[in-house]
């Protein structure tokens, strides 16, 4: 370090005098020095220190003032939303916040089963789960992991039975706290997904620092219902199905949808952070279960006739077929089946060209089992007896046509009842032509009878799709149709009108309506009949008797053509049917329906059963070769299964042929 100067002296100089101020405040001027005097110079005084320099604070008030200002500004703030929210926007305020901080949730009522006779389940629901997610916990930066919704989707789908990659789109909605991946999952698949979730979550925890992936973190569930079948395809055709929604969409579901169904409840209660707040209570309605609706068919028969016209139907390679069971004495339809049919319970493998009842929403031409309509109508109007004697010719020439029986063959000396017997196109119109003086009287008689018995109307069932067939009004009746309706050709009926027509004879010749369902049994367990079915006398008790002596010989005579629905035991009355059929995708006639109907037993007749194929491919095609069987399979199964016993009288021998000599 440089050597530091040494403190430079000073030479004190002459004091100066001191300044004095002015009285009204300006600076005094210093007054004059006196004159140097001469002689050396004098040494001057020594100077006094310096006084330190005082610092004056500025005035604190203006300071305090602002900062006033500033707080009653915002007090004032305070003081104008205070009276907005407390007086001006009370009312709306109030009620946004009991709109958050109450929820009100529907409580979804319980959907009624339906039973069989019996009050064995046909279709009931169950509980299920809707499989919830939340995308934003698969995101990246939730979830940690690039991939995320893919990996999950990996680990659902062979629970789900869903596609990875559909899965993984629904994972990855944008800006979404809430996607749908699957409805009305088990509560076994809701248990196998909560188990996966454990397993991840404790490799989670297991992790370091418990940080790890838990990829099904965000995989809820809602409780829910689900419909189930559990005889599967049995009478699907008459349940119906239910939607995504569980709202009836086919079948008796969809038309008893309403009793069913029952009402929904709702109820209201306060929420916080996503749960209920206990202490503020609830309140609501609750939820009304549907009504369980009681059919009058019978699983057994149901089962016994379904799978005998599913296994003809495969056999004859047929488009489709049906049969019905009917109690003669009530109306109850106790079968109606149908095939091919589907599953209620995967809709998604159903044919949807199956998925209907086509029982009764088929209308077709019925063929030969018509006829007994025209015979009951020549009977009751006494212009014929089973005794009288009828010509047939090889041909008959009617209007602008030339018509035949299905077979070739020499004149025939047949009896009325032969003719029903053997079937005969050429009989039947020669009978009916007697219903006149002139053709269109016989027309209009004959369609009264036919109205009578319910072709051209609908059955009474109220089914949803129901056909009422097709009967033209007398007068609109073409040329050929005055000769083709007697047999059974120029007219359509569905299956269901069908069996009620035999059902009418076989209960003395009073239609009643048909009935499905017997009856509901309410929430409170109390069971409410359906109600009484109609009643129409359509022909008389003696006609009814005398035609069902007749049907005896088409079963029980060898000239008869239903020899094939015999039954040991029993006496059986029946008539066979086979009808060109008329294509509904071409429109014009191609192939057959084939047809067989009866009841049994005849001299006490107590249930009918009417069988139909559409269009059989491979085989035979005659009603009474393929339905005939068929009959006799379902109608020996139901007559046991109701217990009915054998027939205690014989069979009633009515002529089929006379000669000629006679």
């Amino acid at each position: 370090m440089p050597p530091k100067e040494p403190p430079r002296r000073r030479v004190p100089g002459p004091a100066r005098p001191a300044r004095t101020r002015h009285p009204e405040g300006r600076q005094a001027r210093p007054a004059p020095r006196p004159a140097a005097r001469s002689g050396p110079a004098r040494r001057p005084a020594p100077r006094p220190p310096a006084r330190p320099r005082t610092i004056r604070l500025g005035s604190p008030k203006p300071r305090l003032r602002l900062v006033s200002l500033g707080l009653t500004l915002v007090m004032l703030a305070f003081v104008v939303r205070l009276l907005q929210v407390q007086a001006v926007d009370a009312g709306t305020l109030a009620a946004k916040a009991e709109a958050h901080r109450y929820q009100e949730y529907t409580l979804s009522a319980d959907r009624g089963e339906i039973t069989d006779r019996s009050g064995i389940a046909l279709a009931a629901s169950v509980d299920a789960y809707d499989i919830i997610a939340d995308p934003l916990l698969f995101t990246p930066e939730e979830s940690k992991v690039q991939d995320a919704p893919e990996q999950a989707a990996a680990l659902l789908a062979p629970l789900l039975g869903k596609q990875p990659a559909d899965l993984a789109k629904k994972l990855r909605t944008p800006k979404s706290r809430y996607t749908l991946l699957a409805r009305k999952q088990t509560p076994q698949v809701w248990n196998q997904i909560k188990d996966l979730k454990k397993v991840y979550a404790k490799k989670s925890a297991r992790s370091e620092g418990g940080n790890g992936v838990n990829l099904l973190a965000g995989i809820v569930s809602e409780p829910s219902t689900k419909r189930v079948y559990p005889n599967g395809e049995l009478a699907a055709g008459i349940l119906g199905y239910v939607n995504a929604e569980g709202r009836g969409a086919g079948g008796l579901e969809s038309m008893l949808d309403k009793e069913l169904a029952g009402q929904d409840g709702k109820i209201r209660f306060a929420e916080s952070g996503g749960r209920q707040v206990p202490t503020a209570g609830s309140r609501g309605t609750p939820a009304v279960p549907g009504s369980d609706i009681e059919l009058t068919i019978d699983r057994d028969i149901q089962w016994a006739a379904q799978r005998a016209i599913t296994e003809q139907v495969k056999k004859s390679k047929a488009d489709r077929g049906y049969v019905i069971v009917q109690n003669t004495r009530t109306g109850e339809v106790l079968a109606m089946a149908n095939a091919p049919g589907f599953d209620p319970n995967d809709l998604s493998a159903a044919n949807s060209a199956a998925m209907g009842n086509a029982a009764l929403q088929d209308a077709y031409e019925p063929g030969s089992t018509s006829k007994v309509m025209s015979m009951a109508a020549v009977l009751e109007e006494g212009v014929a007896t089973p005794d009288t004697h009828v010509v047939v010719p090889n041909r008959l020439h009617r209007g602008d046509r030339l018509f035949k029986d299905d077979i070739d063959h020499p004149t025939w000396y047949l009896t009325l009842n032969g003719v029903l017997a053997k079937s005969s196109n050429i009989g039947t119109i020669l009978a009916t032509g007697q219903l006149g003086k002139t053709q269109a009287e016989s027309n209009r008689v004959l369609h009264d009878y036919l109205r009578k018995f319910g072709i051209g109307r609908p059955t009474g069932l109220g089914y949803p799709g129901e056909t009422p067939g097709i009967l033209a009004r007398p007068g609109d009746w073409s040329t050929s149709q005055q000769y083709t309706i007697p047999f059974g050709q120029g007219l359509s009926i569905n299956a269901m009108q069908a069996a009620s027509v035999y059902s009418t004879i076989a209960n003395g010749g009073v239609r009643i309506e048909p009935t499905l369902v017997r009856g509901t049994r309410g929430p409170d367990g109390r069971f409410t009949p359906g109600p009484a079915p109609e009643q129409t006398r359509v022909v008389s008790e003696k006609t009814a008797k005398t035609l069902a002596r007749m049907m005896e010989s088409v079963v029980g005579d060898e000239e008869g053509t239903g020899t094939k629905a015999r039954i040991p035991g029993y006496r059986v009355a029946g008539k066979t049917g086979t009808a060109n059929r008329v294509d509904p995708e071409l429109g014009r006639y191609k192939g057959y329906t084939a047809s067989f109907a009866g009841f049994a037993p005849a001299d006490d007749p107590q249930i009918t059963v009417y069988c139909a194929i559409q269009n059989p491919t491979k085989g035979n095609y005659f009603g009474g070769q393929i339905c005939g069987p068929i009959y006799k399979k379902v109608m020996e199964f139901a007559l046991k299964t109701l217990h009915v016993a054998p027939t205690g009288s014989a069979p009633a021998r009515l002529p089929v042929t006379f000669k000629d000599s006679e």
